[in-house]
């Protein structure tokens, strides 16, 4: 059998986009127009009855009043490689780790080995695009120095850390945004005494974050402050708690006794030496003789003391003990005279 199509005609209903509909198709969408028309109807006849109870809503989007913060190009691209030498402390590397943290330019190598020359960081620095170095190396599992360095040229100064406190502290209550900018500050004699001034220079390469570093964050919410006290750098790290000005200690803290400024990145000519500094092997050395001074001393008081003691505790020769001492001998010698006398007369009249 031949199957019919119906074929459509010019007259059959069509769509906006020229398609043919059928007539229950054209009918269903009749009546979705007449839902939407009674919907339409509804909502305005509300309108008319309650205009009070309409609310009017804040637009989808808000313009704010400040232009939202850009980007900035990452131009000061400094580097800090910061490790350390093998042998070091738990407490010396929590100090390490917390300089990390709170410097998101900073780069992480593997422990040195302590045979290995200082020469050798220059290359490790230069693998790792760093355009500074802090080292730490421990000494005698006692001792911590520090190595600040602008490689590969130089200057590069060494120091003794003392009096560590690390941001685990519980009297550091600070706690800042991770990743922010620091204020650097320093004290007025830095601008004054020439070695400091290098140093205050090379500090602010090396603590100062750059603007636009893609782990920093775009806020300055803390404080790091170099002040100088008893002839050593004391640094700290606050955190801004209010706008007037008040601040948290977040940590790090610690103390750096310079001991010399080199020329070079851990070479070269002696800049400059401090005259004031000791070493901790001299100190202990020190303290070992006035103790064994102390032993010493207490040995010859202990024989000056035997030398001055006398033979009898409490010598007591009074003049008076002699007068009765005196009186009693001669009471005992007249009574010995007296029974010799009694005694001879009884014998005379026995032999009567």
């Amino acid at each position: 059998m031949a199957v019919k199509r119906k074929v459509a005609s010019d007259d059959s209903p069509k769509n906006k986009d020229g398609i043919v509909r059928s007539p229950k198709q054209d009918s269903g969408s009749k009546k979705v127009d007449k839902t939407k028309r009674k919907n339409k109807r509804k909502t305005i006849d509300d309108a008319k009855v309650a205009p009070e109870l309409l609310i009017e809503l804040p637009p989808a989007v808000r313009k704010s009043d400040e232009e939202p913060l850009k980007r900035a190009r990452w131009t000061n691209k400094q580097r800090v490689l910061i490790f350390s030498s093998r042998g070091i402390g738990y407490r010396d590397r929590h100090l390490m780790n917390d300089f990390k943290t709170v410097m998101p330019h900073s780069k992480s190598e593997s422990k040195m080995n302590k045979k290995e020359k200082l020469v050798q960081i220059n290359e490790a620095a230069e693998m790792k695009n760093a355009n500074h170095v802090l080292y730490f190396e421990s000494r005698k599992k006692k001792d911590l120095y520090l190595w600040a360095a602008n490689t590969p040229d130089g200057p590069s100064a060494k120091f003794l850390v003392e009096n560590i406190h690390t941001m685990d502290e519980l009297k550091m209550t600070g706690n800042c945004l991770k990743g922010s900018r620091p204020i650097v500050s320093f004290d007025k004699t830095f601008d004054t005494v020439p070695h400091l001034s290098l140093l205050r220079e090379l500090f602010i390469q090396i603590f100062g974050t750059p603007n636009g570093h893609p782990k920093s964050q775009p806020f300055i919410d803390r404080v790091m402050t170099f002040s100088i006290a008893d002839n050593r750098i004391w640094i700290r790290n606050f955190q801004i708690v209010e706008e007037d000005g008040a601040l948290a200690e977040i940590g790090p803290r610690l103390t750096l006794n310079l001991i010399k400024i080199f020329e070079g990145s851990f070479r070269g000519e002696c800049l400059y030496e401090n005259p004031l500094y000791v070493s901790p092997n001299l100190n202990r050395r020190q303290a070992k003789l006035a103790a064994a001074g102390k032993y010493i001393n207490r040995v010859s008081e202990k024989l000056e003391r035997e030398e001055r003691k006398p033979e009898t505790a409490y010598p007591l020769e009074d003049e008076l003990d002699d007068v009765f001492r005196r009186a009693d001998k001669q009471a005992q010698g007249g009574q010995k005279s007296t029974t010799a006398s009694t005694s001879t007369h009884k014998n005379k009249k026995l032999k009567t």
